[in-house]
């Protein structure tokens, strides 16, 4: 299910295991706690070829209202990340977040909270919250679906 969520274009999935994600109290308390609800931001290439993004779809429905689309930014298309180990993803993605810099003032001080649907390395989650930490929010936590095995190489 979580690879045709991905991958097959099955976005209605996000109900799914957004509902999951809400039966946890841990998830409920950080999503109540942010200032910022940010999906893990997709390429303009890759959202045009997926037509939607998956991350995007869970924080909505995860946050209505609260979710802000154009905080977090993808400065350019990377490869896509499966099949690549982890030096390679880590590599893959460096400098390929920014902050919107008309969302500086605001992310300074603020709790973040990021929604991704699948983290295997962590290296995407990890360049987000560089992005965000050196714009000078105060915390970053992470909420996502599934842990892929680290060393998984395939859809």
């Amino acid at each position: 299910m979580i690879i045709d969520f991905k991958f097959r274009e099955y976005p209605g999935l996000h109900r799914f295991f957004a509902e999951l994600l809400k039966e946890d109290p841990a998830a409920q308390a950080l999503i109540a706690d942010a200032a910022f609800v940010l999906p893990v931001p997709l390429a303009t290439e890759r959202l045009r070829e997926r037509g939607f993004n998956q991350s995007a779809l869970l924080a909505k429905y995860l946050a209505p209202g609260r979710v802000s689309h154009q905080t977090l930014w993808r400065l350019r298309h990377t490869a896509p990340q499966a099949g690549l180990d982890r030096a390679l993803r880590l590599r893959n993605l460096q400098h390929s977040m920014a902050v919107n810099p008309s969302m500086s003032q605001a992310i300074r001080g603020s709790r973040v909270l990021l929604i991704d649907d699948v983290m295997t390395t962590g290296s995407t989650l990890k360049a987000c919250t560089e992005a965000l930490l050196e714009a000078g929010a105060k915390e970053v936590n992470c909420l996502v679906f599934a842990r892929a095995d680290a060393d998984s190489r395939s859809q």
